[in-house]
């Protein structure tokens, strides 16, 4: 019983240590991850469209 007592208080302890994000640092950081799977999605389209193009004129 000692040590779940323990292992709760420790676990408090380390909650009152987390820094969390602040409300612009989210929106920011989601920004950047909507821009960055923008681009790679459209890079990874362009590439499968010029396959596409490359294997149809080959076969």
């Amino acid at each position: 019983m000692d040590k779940i007592k323990s292992y709760l208080h420790q676990s408090k302890i380390e909650i009152g240590n987390v820094i969390f994000p602040t409300k612009e640092q989210v929106r920011n950081a989601f920004i950047t991850v909507i821009i960055v799977v923008s681009v790679v999605s459209g890079f990874l389209a362009l590439i499968d469209l010029l396959m596409s193009i490359s294997i149809s004129k080959i076969v």
